[in-house]
């Protein structure tokens, strides 16, 4: 096989990132602070809007352990977690001591579904363990059903940890993904939209909430001449040199958002006349996805006995990446024993579905060759 591998989402640098990294080298600011993690905070501040802070840490996954930290979370607690998702939505709250309560998908958007969600938190109260948060996620991008879940939440007063880690760019009605929970997630990871190579932020409403995840993130130092811990704290604050690529990196947010869904619209136009395909976009005007991710719904019965996993198979022969969607957690042989509420939906999604290459720096030539190798597998 002599052809390069199509990755399926391999990151895109926007040629703008060395300076700030240079800077950092020349003023030799190489720690977990200075003027690009300052910087990229307010970069991401006047980007998402509604007057929020954020504060730039090492992972994602690092941001949702803080997040349910500053939520209450702890030993003995549950907390409700969307079932279709990466694992590290779900980690964080048994970091904690906590038990995870899984919830099945809706088929609009692939997210938390909200009658099962209801079903979950009334029944959860009679057994005498009100859920402690709702970690809602923007799967492959897709917004949540952001108004339904609000409005549980709120009758309930369970508060949400936004899962915002794959929907940097998307907006529902207009308003930035990553404003809508009482505190929201984000991540750089190499993969995503925009990278640091690694790293995830905290968003919050409130300065003080800020302050106190980046004093935890700092292994929660107290103000004294010595080292002084009354808390336990964590190494979860991002480095400077990191920010730095990331401050470079949100020059091309926007374009490399237009790129994804520029990828999601090829693959709508490829597969049009497949009625055994279903690209995965948006219900309605008021979803705007950044399409991080295009997935796509595989009808068995209208493919002569061929799965996703042979379209999957038949990709690699061409040297293309592709991906089956995330396994629902409460399939995760980890996860085996937690309370789960709902049907199938996820598990048939996980079952019938395929992430394809979506990444922003995708060639014509590699379009050519996705679209070649897709065409010869329906033939």
């Amino acid at each position: 096989m002599n052809e390069s591998k199509i990755w399926l989402s391999s990151p895109h640098m926007g040629g703008g990132e060395l300076k700030f990294i240079n800077s950092a080298f020349e003023t030799n600011w190489v720690a977990p602070l200075g003027p690009n993690v300052s910087g990229f905070e307010e970069d991401l501040e006047s980007y998402l809007e509604n007057s929020v802070h954020v504060a730039a840490l090492s992972s994602g996954t690092a941001a949702i352990h803080l997040g349910l930290i500053l939520l209450g979370v702890s030993v003995g607690d549950e907390v409700i977690c969307q079932s279709m998702t990466f694992s590290a939505s779900a980690n964080p709250i048994v970091y904690l001591g906590a038990t995870p309560i899984f919830i099945d998908s809706e088929a609009e958007t692939w997210n938390l579904c909200p009658n099962a969600l209801e079903t979950a938190i009334k029944d959860r109260i009679t057994k005498g363990k009100k859920p402690k948060a709702i970690i809602a996620v923007h799967l492959y991008g897709m917004p949540y059903q952001v108004d339904a879940i609000r409005e549980l939440a709120e009758r309930y007063e369970i508060p949400i940890l936004e899962d915002s880690a794959e929907a940097l760019g998307s907006t529902y009605k207009n308003q930035h993904c990553g404003t809508f929970g009482d505190l929201s997630v984000l991540s750089f990871n190499g993969n995503k939209i925009i990278t640091t190579s690694g790293g995830g932020a905290l968003v919050s409403k409130s300065m003080n909430q800020k302050d106190k995840a980046v004093f935890l993130a700092t292994q929660a130092r107290d103000v004294a001449p010595h080292y002084e811990h009354s808390e336990i704290g964590y190494n979860y604050r991002m480095s400077n040199i990191c920010a730095g690529i990331g401050r470079g990196q949100m020059e091309v947010l926007d374009s490399h958002v237009q790129l994804r869904r520029d990828m999601n619209s090829f693959y709508r136009d490829l597969f049009q006349d497949l009625p055994a395909i279903q690209v995965f976009s948006e219900p309605n005007s008021n979803y705007y996805s950044n399409h991080w991710l295009t997935a796509i719904t595989i009808n068995l019965s209208l493919l002569n006995g061929k799965s996703a996993e042979d379209f999957r198979l038949h990709l690699e022969t061409f040297n293309i990446e592709s991906r089956p969607l995330w396994k629902p957690m409460h399939l995760q042989p980890i996860f085996k024993s937690a309370p789960y509420y709902g049907g199938n939906i996820a598990s048939k999604l996980f079952k019938n579905g395929l992430c394809l290459p979506s990444g922003s720096n995708l060639t014509s030539e590699e379009k050519g060759r996705i679209a070649s190798s897709i065409i010869s597998f329906f033939e």
